[in-house]
């Protein structure tokens, strides 16, 4: 009898060949979940298809292009007949030089009367009024000569709504004003005490619903006058940042000018310079009063601040 051999695979070579199978297993397993890298199974490639992969993910939307308001052109607006008809043969100097004009142009006003509120005084509820002499009723009287005699000038009207106000006039310090190290000597690095600041920041008006058309850049001036100054320097300061508050960016090197940059001993009264500052102010270009060029969405608000500067004195 023929015996036949037989071949046997020995038994760890069987584990190995088990072994090796299922670690291929795993790996293609590992690769099925994590991205798609092509692999081979045994001898079958396997891909994870691209475009299932993108049709299993929530489809993208292209980004939505917002249309961006733009500044309106520079523009002169027409003068208000008050400055129309204002000369002085004897004296046509201005200052028109030291005036710094903003980045929407000059500061001047396009809607007449300006509305200008001026914060009340306190009053006690045991005196239904201020005597004549208080200190706060001398503050209320200086601040409105002050008004008085720029509105033959320019077109002013008192208002008692401070949110309804073009300039807005309050009873107060202006706050304090910290000196910036390396500037001034070492003993004057102390926050400023000053008597009165003007500033302003720009607006977009809105129009009234359902108007649709674009918003007008606008601006708001406030002022803070301290009610701590003599009758006298009240009306003087009040007089100067009204100047300010009008158009008057700047100040003039002559002390004989309302506008005049320091506090004299004699504060002087509207000259002629200051009113031919203004009036050429007025005929300069600017971007207020005038429409953006796209609408934009309103807020629920009429106005909608944009930045401020302000100007001490």
């Amino acid at each position: 009898m023929v015996k036949q051999r037989r071949h046997w695979i020995p038994l760890r070579q069987f584990y190995r060949f088990w072994l090796f199978l299922i670690a291929v297993l795993a790996i293609g397993l590992f690769q099925l979940g994590t991205g798609g890298v092509p692999i081979k199974v045994g001898a079958i490639p396997v891909r994870v298809a691209e475009a299932e992969v993108i049709q299993s993910q929530p489809a993208r939307q292209p980004a939505r292009q917002e249309v961006q308001p733009a500044l309106p052109p520079l523009q002169s607006h027409p003068l208000p007949d008050s400055l129309v008809n204002w000369q002085n043969p004897a004296d046509s100097s201005d200052y028109f030089d030291a005036i710094t004009p903003t980045p929407v142009g000059y500061l001047v006003w396009s809607r007449f009367p300006i509305q200008v509120y001026v914060q009340p005084g306190e009053v006690r509820a045991e005196t239904a009024v201020l005597a004549d002499d208080h200190p706060a009723q001398l503050w209320d009287e200086a601040v409105q000569q002050a008004i008085q005699e720029w509105n033959l000038y320019l077109p002013l009207a008192l208002t008692s709504t401070a949110d309804q106000a073009d300039i807005i006039i309050l009873r107060a310090a202006p706050p304090l004003q910290s000196i910036r190290p390396g500037h001034e000597p070492l003993v004057d690095r102390l926050p400023r005490v000053r008597s009165a600041e003007s500033r302003y920041e720009i607006l977009l008006r809105h129009p009234a619903p359902p108007a649709a058309a674009p918003p007008t850049l606008i601006h708001r001036f406030t002022l803070h006058i301290t009610p701590n100054q003599t009758p006298a320097y009240t009306l003087a300061t009040a007089r100067h940042e009204l100047g300010h508050a009008l158009g008057i960016w700047g100040h003039s090197p002559i002390a004989s000018d309302s506008l005049y940059f320091a506090q004299v001993g004699n504060p002087a009264p509207i000259s002629s310079r200051d009113v031919n500052t203004l009036k050429r102010i007025y005929q300069q270009p600017t971007r207020l009063g005038w429409a953006l060029t796209h609408a934009i969405q309103p807020s629920s608000e009429a106005t909608q601040p944009l930045p401020t500067e302000n100007l001490p004195n």
